[in-house]
């Protein structure tokens, strides 16, 4: 996004900065880095621009979260000094408060961006696991709900088509694009995998020796 968060203004940036040693970054969840990375391309944003953002972008691959989700990690954030924040003041009568990253807080994303050890994604697919378990319920039921989860996986490719072309248009989201295109043929993959799953429940019926 354009723009950057200015150094002053931010209630009290100075003493949050000094905070957090950059030598030794802590321990923080994924979901930590998640927001603090949103935080680094550059505004100040409110819980509830981060929560709109999660939802353009971040719900794809990671991350829907609530907005109590949201303000706890940025007190997490603001407590170990790589975020800090300030009440703007707006035409209502009161103000809203804005976050915004420290130089600590982008040392350290950058260096978790660049050196967190490469981990394999953890596949929880609750439609496999109840496929896994067609056994036990009617043959028409368990296609219901993999023709569900096709109409979803078709329905969030299209989805993410849509923000990744949105993200196209500012050169700062250039690497979130990347990975809405990526998001857009996981969906569709996705889909086709369905096609497949639902071509082997035919299959499975025509064949008397499994029944």
């Amino acid at each position: 996004m354009s723009g950057t968060a200015a150094d002053d203004g931010t209630g009290g940036s100075g003493t949050a900065r000094s905070e957090a040693p950059r030598d030794e970054p802590p321990n923080l969840p994924p979901t930590s880095w998640a927001v603090l990375g949103l935080l680094s391309f550059g505004e100040e944003l409110s819980g509830y621009d981060l929560k709109k953002w999660a939802d353009w972008s971040l719900k794809f691959f990671y991350w829907s979260p609530s907005y109590s989700q949201i303000y706890g990690e940025l007190k997490r954030l603001e407590k170990i000094g790589y975020a800090t924040s300030r009440v703007e003041l707006t035409e209502s009568t009161r103000g809203k408060r804005v976050y915004a990253i420290t130089d600590a807080g982008m040392d350290a994303v950058s260096r978790w961006a660049r050196e967190a050890p490469v981990e394999p994604p953890v596949l929880k697919h609750g439609v496999m696991l109840r496929t896994w378990l067609g056994h036990l319920m009617e043959p028409a039921r368990l296609r219901e709900i993999l023709e569900q989860h096709g109409e979803y996986a078709e329905k969030m490719s299209r989805r993410a088509q849509v923000d990744a072309d949105g993200a196209a248009e500012v050169a700062e989201w250039a690497y979130p694009e990347l990975v809405l295109r990526w998001s857009q043929r996981y969906y569709e993959a996705e889909r086709e995998l369905t096609r497949q799953m639902l071509a082997d429940l035919d299959e499975v019926a025509a064949d008397p020796a499994k029944h």
